[in-house]
């Protein structure tokens, strides 16, 4: 399945530790409207039959709103769930695996954060990557860092579109023009904010900017 562009500008991975007791549902849709273009559902540690409602909530409030909906790593929820795609990152499902095992119907992003990945990721039928991260994070503390000559040669290499993840926010993302990449995924730049409809509008036009830079 081809990947739009513009379905990648804003891309929203989900994190429960930052709602703080708000529904994560309804975060997600104040998100949408504020112009998130994409939804990856990522929940480690949540029982696979809780998973399952959860996912079938957060997909119901995507296709109200004609988002695509994915869900990382867990590829056979993701078949059960009919989400539009899966995610997996270098130390889950090889991406060869994965596209077989889901057909060419649903999008299949992967993570990279060499060159090597990148092109690997490409040739096992991934339609996207998220390359990263680019950016101090305190999401995932066990990140690698990818440099932005590293992000730009990636984009140079594949004929894929690239989104860039990791410490990404309005006051450094313009720092990543140039670099080739269609857009951002953001975890606590959207759902650690108290307003997350006003975060994803800021976000949404900045990025906008920096890629049309």
């Amino acid at each position: 399945m081809k990947c739009d562009k513009k379905d990648l500008l804003l891309y929203g991975v989900t994190d429960r530790a930052w709602l703080r007791g708000r529904d994560l549902a309804d975060v997600v849709e104040q998100s949408i409207q504020g112009g998130v273009t994409m939804v990856q559902l990522r929940e480690k540690d949540m029982d696979p039959e809780a998973f399952f409602e959860e996912a079938k909530r957060i997909q119901a409030v995507c296709r109200r709103h004609g988002v695509p909906f994915l869900i990382d790593d867990d590829v056979d929820l993701a078949a059960r769930v009919g989400a539009d795609g899966v995610h997996v990152g270098q130390h889950d499902m090889e991406a060869g695996l994965v596209r077989s095992k889901v057909g060419e119907g649903m999008l299949l992003g992967v993570s990279a954060q060499t060159v090597e990945q990148a092109l690997r990721a490409q040739a096992a039928g991934a339609d996207y990557l998220g390359v990263g991260a680019v950016f101090p994070t305190g999401t995932k503390t066990d990140a690698d860092s990818v440099s932005y000559d590293t992000l730009k040669a990636i984009c140079e290499a594949v004929d894929i579109p690239v989104v860039a993840i990791g410490g990404i926010g309005p006051d450094n993302v313009d720092k990543l023009a140039g670099s080739g990449i269609c857009g951002v995924a953001v975890v606590s730049a959207l759902y650690a904010q108290d307003d997350p409809c006003a975060a994803a509008q800021t976000l949404a036009a900045r990025t906008k900017a920096m890629v049309e830079a």
